[in-house]
């Protein structure tokens, strides 16, 4: 079996697919009856099934926020396949100056740390609102990114805004990767994809990018096949899956583009392709 490419964020060597976890935890941007499904469908045997099947090909970094289901269920894959996992999390803690539903982030950071995390990236919801357009800067950033080292672990920025990856380098951010979405039917990005690759090329650090299959509005060969043939040797793709079998797919998928060779797997078949069937038999 192969061994998944890796590559190296703060002195870590991690993956370069992560495991990404909204299909584990009913964020599946597409509707409220498909997020109750999700929810109801996964329990820690099944997420440990696909971690599993992730592990056993090298890929052994996780993303999602402060989880301890995920936690568990990391520790089940990693006793089945005797492969330590790397836990990046994102949290969500309080920011706002007049209070917020959120806790504090001392309490939040202290809570990953015992959880186990190798990363910290405070949320896109918690980082993106400090971000300065006008003076190009973040507001209180280096505070937070100070509480994550002083716990041992190490920060990172999450973010939707193109402009803040190209901020944090400016002004010399204390982060050693970024999380950029990025897809190439431009779901939930801000600008065009060709300015996010711009902007990916240019990253002082490795680059995080999220949703590769536009949350499921793009077919695996599609969008990984854009992702993974535009981005850097040093920056990783996130994807999340509901089964085994969909965790294998991405996998073979993603070594294939990376290894520039024609994905040569089962297809789907519906009715309508018989003709289609029949003439690759001749």
């Amino acid at each position: 079996m192969n061994e998944f490419p890796r590559t190296t964020v703060g002195g870590v060597s991690v993956s370069r697919l992560i495991i990404g976890t909204n299909w584990f935890l009913g964020y599946s941007h597409t509707s409220k009856a498909k997020d109750n499904f999700i929810k109801s469908y996964q329990d820690r045997k099944r997420i440990a099934e696909i971690i599993t099947t992730f592990f056993q090909y090298g890929v052994d970094t996780v993303m999602c926020p402060y989880s301890p289901l995920i936690a568990d269920a990391v520790k089940d894959a990693q006793d089945r396949t005797g492969r330590k996992g790397i836990l990046i999390l994102t949290p969500l803690y309080d920011v706002m100056p007049n209070g917020s539903p959120f806790e504090p982030a001392e309490k939040v950071f202290d809570d990953c740390q015992k959880l186990g995390a190798t990363f910290c990236f405070p949320h896109q919801a918690m980082t993106d609102v400090l971000i300065d357009r006008l003076h190009r800067n973040f507001r209180d950033l280096d505070k937070y990114t100070r509480m994550i080292r002083d716990r041992g672990m190490i920060p990172g920025l999450s973010t939707h805004m193109p402009e803040s990856v190209q901020i944090a380098d400016e002004c010399g951010a204390d982060v050693e990767t970024y999380i950029q979405i990025y897809n190439a039917a431009g779901f939930l990005m801000q600008v065009e994809v060709d300015w996010i690759m711009r902007v990916i090329h240019q990253a002082k650090k490795p680059v995080i990018t999220i949703k590769p299959l536009a949350a499921g509005r793009l077919m695996p060969v599609v969008g990984l096949g854009y992702v993974w043939n535009t981005i850097r040797e040093q920056d990783m793709v996130t994807i999340g899956t509901t089964t085994p079998d969909e965790a294998r797919e991405v996998i073979e998928l993603s070594l294939d583009f990376i290894h520039h060779r024609l994905p040569d797997y089962e297809l789907q078949e519906t009715r309508s392709k018989s003709s289609i069937k029949s003439a690759n038999k001749h």
